[in-house]
């Protein structure tokens, strides 16, 4: 088989199951929306605290799928079930850390000005989310490790499966009904916990029952903590991911600081928001692919195999990324007035959803170097160029337009400020870590692959 089939047959299978869990998403926004506005506007600051942790955590094991792939090109499938078992301690210390900052978010909402009338809301929301937050994590290990081994179609195939059981369950636990009162936008976070806690235990029994985990000798007495392995996977996962919440914070922190503006602005937020988010599965997908064989061919002591893989990904997610942008923008009116029946909500997201579709095509190239980036341990020099210019000119820059101005120019309180100067941002850091990457896959460059922690 062909790498291009290759990638592209991995790319759509985990294209499918991030969909599914995409449709999440999709889905809360919705019932949250019918159910009342007020309920739309705290999933919306709900949901990009929790967005924020989750994502971060996430970075940081993901960020191992290089370490696995690379033991698997290598030949050596025990390494993998170590390594595994060693990454367990790191999932451990993330859930406690991300659920002692979802039970606490009473700083972070008075600091960005969330109004006091939907505070309560969101902090019930999250409340529930922090207890759905380990078998979160625990499942994307075992995600990870089936896109390291090159079988996402399992992963997909639980994904899948697990929306037919959050979709009727956040309708449910939202609306009410069959002796079970309406909980409102708590209701959404109760259906997450049920469904990923079904997922985990589906995993876990696959990982008990499925010949291809026996190589890997997964169920071998849990070694102590070694240390240096989990320093490397700390050196490598924590810099990944702090610059993917530095990226994502990006654009979930203006839902703090658009809610000020009140429910109509946020609203239109969190339409767009989620829409990125829905569009941004795509190049993640072909990201996942891509970085997996190119770290199995490192592994495989084949960098020139390795070179020729990031140029075919890197080709396939430009292009992809400028075709969704232009549909986006073709049609975002239509878009917008799928998620809500509200006129005004409706036209602030049309409005918003151009900018959403110039952030997208950026998105999806520097998405694809920052994956790849990882696999030539380029880590840190990514976290830099995110702080700088996805806080410092997007965020920031938005803040600035929108509340202070420039010149004769008055701010416009208005989500379209923060939305235009993450798009300029983001592009900047594509051109970056475009030359960032060229110089990575240099036929000089000394290949990476021999120094992977817990090799």
């Amino acid at each position: 088989m062909s790498e291009l089939s290759t990638i592209t047959r991995h790319a759509v299978t985990v294209l499918a199951g991030q969909l599914a869990v995409m449709a999440f998403g999709v889905t809360d926004t919705i019932v949250a929306g019918r159910y009342s506005e007020s309920s739309l506007a705290a999933l919306s600051v709900g949901s990009a605290i929790f967005i924020s942790v989750y994502v971060a955590l996430i970075g940081v094991l993901q960020a191992l799928l290089p370490v696995w792939a690379e033991q698997r090109g290598a030949q050596q499938p025990e390494a993998v079930g170590r390594s595994l078992r060693q990454a367990l301690y790191l999932c451990a210390a993330a859930s406690v850390v991300g659920m002692a900052v979802l039970l606490s978010p009473g700083a972070l909402l008075r600091w960005t000005e969330v109004p006091p009338a939907l505070r309560p809301q969101v902090e019930n929301y999250l409340a529930v989310l922090a207890l759905a937050l380990p078998p979160a994590l625990l499942f994307r290990i075992y995600s990870t490790l089936n896109q390291a081994l090159g079988h996402p179609r399992l992963v997909t195939w639980l994904q899948v499966g697990s929306l037919l059981i959050k979709l009727p369950l956040s309708v449910w636990f939202t609306f009410g009904g069959g002796g079970l009162p309406a909980q409102g936008v708590v209701g959404c976070a109760w259906a997450t916990l049920v469904v990923n806690c079904s997922m985990l235990a589906l995993a876990v029994w696959l990982l008990r029952t499925q010949d291809i985990y026996t190589p890997l000798g997964l169920w071998r007495r849990m070694e102590p903590p070694h240390w240096p392995t989990i320093a490397g996977f700390a050196r490598l996962g924590v810099p990944a991911g702090l610059a993917v919440m530095v990226e994502v914070t990006s654009f979930t922190l203006m839902a703090l600081f658009i809610a000020r503006q009140g429910t109509t602005s946020a609203a239109a937020h969190q339409i767009a928001a989620n829409m990125a988010a829905v569009l941004y599965m795509v190049p993640l997908s072909l990201s996942i692919a891509t970085s997996a064989r190119v770290s199995y061919w490192l592994g495989a002591q084949q960098p020139q195999r390795a070179r020729q893989v990031v140029l075919m990904g890197f080709s396939l997610a430009a292009l992809v990324g400028i075709a969704l942008a232009a549909i986006l923008l073709i049609a975002r009116h239509s878009i917008s007035q799928i998620y809500t029946d509200n006129a005004s909500v409706a036209a602030v997201a049309g409005t918003v959803l151009v900018w959403v579709a110039a952030y997208h095509a950026a998105d999806a190239v520097q998405t694809l170097c920052v994956f790849v980036l990882r696999c030539y341990r380029i880590t840190l020099a990514p976290l830099v160029v995110y702080c700088a210019l996805l806080w410092g000119a997007g965020l920031a820059g938005g803040y600035w337009l929108a509340y202070g101005g420039i010149g004769p120019w008055s701010g416009v309180a208005s989500p379209t400020p923060f939305w235009a100067a993450s798009a300029a941002a983001l592009a900047v850091t594509a051109l970056l870590f475009v030359a960032m990457l060229w110089r990575a896959i240099s036929p000089a460059r000394k290949n990476p692959a021999n120094g992977w922690p817990g090799k």
